[in-house]
C-alpha cells in the first residue's frame, strides 16, 4: 500500500470531492486541488456517492490522470453526474450526500483464489472485454465469504457467476484505504 491518509488528509479529500460536485452544480468555487504531499501522490481513487443509505453514484480509477486531489475531484463529478445506472445529480440533491473515496493501492495478480482476503482486497476479474471491479468494503457490507466475492465480481463484469474458475479470466486484487463522511450524531 502506498503513504497513509493522515485524518485531515481524509477531511481533505472529502471536502475536495463535495467542493467539485457543488461547483458543477453552480454552488461556489473549483476546489483548490493540492500537488504535494500525500494528496499530490498519483494514485487511483473511487468516490462513491449514497443518498438516503441507497447508492447515488460510483465511478473510480486505477490510473490516475494526476495527483490524489485531482483524482477524487474528477471521480466525484463523474459519480455525480456520469455514472450510466443513474440520472445526473439535481440541486436540490446535493446537500444530503454521503461521499464515501477510496483511494488504492497497486493491483496485484491473484492465482490462487484461495489467498482473498475479504476485508482486505477489493477485486478485477477481467475477461475479453468484460470488466469488472468491486471494492473491499463491498464484501464487508454484503457478509460475503470469498467465493461470494469472487462470483459477484464475475457478474459485475457481466460473466457467469463461475467465470473467476476459468483460466481465461484475469484475477486481481488491490488494497483501499476507504473513509467517508461521519455519521450523523445522535440527538
Amino acid at each position: 500500500m502506498t503513504s497513509q491518509l493522515t485524518p485531515a488528509d481524509r477531511v481533505a479529500l472529502l471536502g475536495i470531492a463535495r467542493a467539485a460536485i457543488r461547483a458543477r452544480l453552480g454552488f461556489g468555487p473549483a476546489p483548490a486541488l493540492p500537488e504535494s504531499g500525500v494528496l499530490g501522490e498519483r494514485r487511483g481513487a473511487f468516490v462513491t456517492l449514497r443518498r438516503g443509505g441507497e447508492l447515488r453514484g460510483c465511478i473510480g480509477r486505477f490510473d490516475p490522470e494526476g495527483s490524489l486531489a485531482r483524482t477524487v475531484a474528477s471521480m466525484a463529478v463523474s459519480a455525480a453526474f456520469e455514472d450510466p445506472r443513474f440520472p445526473p445529480l439535481t440541486a436540490g440533491e446535493a446537500d444530503d450526500l454521503d461521499i464515501h473515496v477510496s483511494t488504492l493501492g497497486p493491483r496485484q495478480p491473484l492465482p490462487d483464489p484461495e489467498a482473498l482476503r475479504v476485508g482486505l482486497h477489493g477485486l478485477v476479474v477481467r475477461q475479453g472485454w468484460h470488466r469488472g471491479v468491486l471494492l473491499p468494503v463491498v464484501a464487508v457490507e454484503r457478509g460475503w465469504d470469498g467465493p461470494t466475492f469472487l462470483k459477484h465480481a464475475c457478474l459485475k463484469a457481466g460473466l457467469p457467476a463461475d467465470a473467476w474458475r476459468d483460466p481465461a479470466t484475469s484475477l486481481e486484487t488491490f488494497e483501499a484505504e476507504e473513509f467517508g463522511d461521519p455519521a450523523p450524531e445522535s440527538p
